[in-house]
C-alpha cells in the first residue's frame, strides 16, 4: 500500500479512537503525544492495516489531536446519522467491528464538521476499512459516506424532532448536541433551555488552554509572552490571575517547545488558580493537598510559598506521584514539596492537627471540563454519582483532621453538579460542628461566589472550566 502522510495520520485517529473507547484512554489534548505512546501506534498501525513511516511531522500530530477530540465530543451524533442513512437496520451499525465503526465515524465527521471534499474522505475511508476490517468492508464504507456526503449537499441529513414530553425533548436535544440524555434531562431541569443549550454548545467547542508562568524559576508572566511570541502561538493574558495567559491556539507547540519540561511554565485552567487563590497559602505553613496528583495546584501552592513553609502532596496513585516529584524538580519548589503515598481517607490514623492549610480537590464527575475531556460524558453514568458522592464525604472527613484550629479547609471539585458539591459541603457542617463556612469576599470575582458564599464557575457564563470550592474554617 503506498505510504503517505495522511492515510497515516487518519490510521492513528482510528487508533486512539480504539484505545478511549475500549481500553479507557483519554481524549485529552493533554496527554500528549509522548514517544512511547505514538510508537505503539504506529506499530499497531504497521502491523494492522501493513503501512507505516518513520515518524508523523509536528502538523499531523497536532490534527490528529483535535480530530480525536472532535470525534470523541461528537460520537452521538455521528452515530445518528450513520445508522439514519444505512440501508438496512439501524442498530446494524451497533453490531458492526469496532474499528469499521470508527472509520465510519472519521470520515462522518469529516464531512459533517470539518467540510473535507467529499472525494478525499471517501478515498482515504474505504482504503483504511480494506486494510482494517473484512473484505466488503470499503465498499459499505464508500456506500455510507457518500449517501451522508449526499444528504449533506442536498441538506437532508437526519435530525430528531425536538417536540413531545420533557424526556422525548431531552433525547433529541441529547442527540443533536451529543450528550448523554440523562444530562441534558439534568441540566434542562436546572438551568432551562435556554442555558443548557448555551453549555452543550461549550462543552462541543475546541476548547482554550491557560499557562501559569511559573515565578519560582524566575519567569514572570511577560517573559511566558515573549516566548510564546517566539513561537508564534496566540494568547491574550488572563484578565482573573496576574500569572496566566490564556493560549487561543498553538498549545502544541508549547508542550514541544520545552517550556514546561523546563519548568518555566504549566498548563493550569484558570478555575484552578482560583481555587489556589481561595486556600490563599502564606509563607511559613505547612499546607496538605490531599488527591494532589499530577500536582499542578500542588505546584502552585509550593510556589507562593516563597521557599518557606512546607507542601506535603498525598495521593493514592504511587505512578502519578512520580510525576509530581518529577515536576517539583523542574519547577524549583522541590525542597518546598514532599509527597506521600497513601488514602487521604486513612490520614486520620496519624498526627492530626497539624495543618494552617488543606486542600481537597476531590475526585469528582468532571462534567465542568467536558470541552476538555470530552471522553467523561460518555464514561459517567447518573447512577456513579451515588458512589462519588460517598466516597467525597469520606474524604472530607478525612482531610478535616489534619487542620489545627483557626486553619483552613478548602474542598473543591471540577464539578457543577450540586450533589458534589454545595450538598457535600452542607452535610459535612452538618457532621462537624467544629468547621464554619467562611464567605468569600475579595478571593474571587464577585460574580463566580454563589448565593451560599462559595466558588462556584459556569463555564457558559465565566469563560473557563466548571467548578466549585467552599473555604471552610476550624473554629480556635
Amino acid at each position: 500500500m503506498k505510504e503517505n502522510y495522511s492515510l497515516v495520520s487518519l490510521a492513528v485517529v482510528v487508533v486512539r479512537l480504539m484505545r478511549i473507547e475500549m481500553g479507557g484512554a483519554f481524549s485529552d489534548v493533554l496527554n500528549g503525544d509522548g514517544e512511547d505512546r505514538l510508537d505503539k501506534e504506529m506499530e499497531y498501525v504497521k502491523r494492522t492495516l501493513g503501512f507505516s513511516i518513520p515518524s508523523l511531522r509536528p502538523e499531523n500530530l497536532k490534527l490528529v489531536t483535535e480530530e480525536v477530540a472532535g470525534i470523541v465530543r461528537w460520537k452521538k451524533y455521528l452515530d445518528y446519522v450513520i445508522s439514519n442513512v444505512y440501508d438496512k437496520d439501524q442498530n446494524e451499525f451497533e453490531r458492526m467491528e469496532p474499528i469499521l465503526k470508527q472509520v465510519l465515524r472519521l470520515g462522518s465527521y469529516e464531512l459533517l464538521k470539518l467540510e473535507v471534499p467529499a472525494y478525499a474522505v471517501v478515498n482515504e475511508a474505504v482504503k483504511l476499512a480494506n486494510a482494517a476490517s473484512r473484505a466488503g468492508a470499503g465498499k459499505l464504507a464508500n456506500a455510507l459516506l457518500r449517501a451522508v456526503a449526499s444528504h449533506k449537499e442536498k441538506n437532508t441529513l437526519p435530525v430528531p424532532e425536538v417536540i413531545g414530553n420533557l424526556r422525548s425533548q431531552a433525547r433529541a436535544l441529547g442527540t443533536i448536541h451529543s450528550h448523554p440524555v440523562w444530562m441534558v434531562r439534568r441540566w434542562t431541569d436546572r438551568y432551562g433551555t435556554e442555558d443548557t443549550l448555551k453549555l452543550m454548545e461549550w462543552n462541543n467547542t475546541r476548547p482554550f488552554y491557560a499557562l501559569r508562568a511559573n515565578n519560582a524559576t524566575g519567569t514572570s508572566r511577560d517573559d511566558l509572552i515573549e516566548q510564546l511570541k517566539k513561537l508564534e502561538v496566540s494568547y491574550v493574558k488572563s484578565p482573573l490571575l496576574e500569572d496566566f495567559v490564556r493560549v487561543t491556539s498553538g498549545l502544541q507547540e508549547v508542550l514541544r517547545s520545552g517550556l514546561i519540561q523546563q519548568g518555566r511554565c504549566t498548563v493550569q485552567d484558570e478555575s484552578g488558580g482560583l481555587v489556589v487563590e481561595l486556600l490563599d497559602p502564606q509563607p511559613g505553613d505547612l499546607v496538605i493537598d490531599c488527591c494532589a496528583a499530577p500536582g499542578g495546584k500542588s505546584l502552585y501552592i509550593a510556589s507562593r510559598l516563597k521557599g518557606k513553609g512546607k507542601v506535603i502532596a498525598v495521593d493514592i496513585n504511587k505512578a502519578r506521584l512520580q510525576l509530581l516529584k518529577d515536576s517539583a524538580k523542574k519547577a524549583g519548589v522541590s525542597e518546598q514539596v514532599s509527597v506521600y503515598n497513601v488514602d487521604a481517607r486513612d490520614m486520620i490514623r496519624g498526627k492530626t492537627g497539624l495543618a494552617d492549610r488543606v486542600l481537597l480537590d476531590a475526585p469528582c464527575s468532571g462534567l465542568g471540563v467536558l470541552s476538555k475531556r470530552a471522553d467523561l460524558r460518555w464514561r459517567r453514568t447518573l447512577e456513579s454519582f451515588e458512589e462519588l458522592t460517598k466516597l467525597q464525604d469520606e474524604l472530607l472527613d478525612g482531610a478535616c483532621k489534619m487542620v489545627r484550629p483557626g486553619g483552613v479547609l478548602v474542598y473543591s471539585t471540577c464539578s457543577i453538579e450540586p450533589d458534589e458539591n454545595i450538598d457535600r459541603i452542607t452535610s459535612f457542617l452538618a457532621r462537624n460542628q467544629n468547621f464554619i463556612l467562611e464567605p468569600l469576599e475579595r478571593e474571587v470575582p464577585r460574580e463566580m461566589v454563589s448565593r451560599e458564599g462559595c466558588f462556584y464557575s459556569l463555564p457558559y457564563t465565566h469563560g473557563i472550566d466548571g467548578a466549585f470550592a467552599a473555604k471552610l474554617r476550624h473554629k480556635a
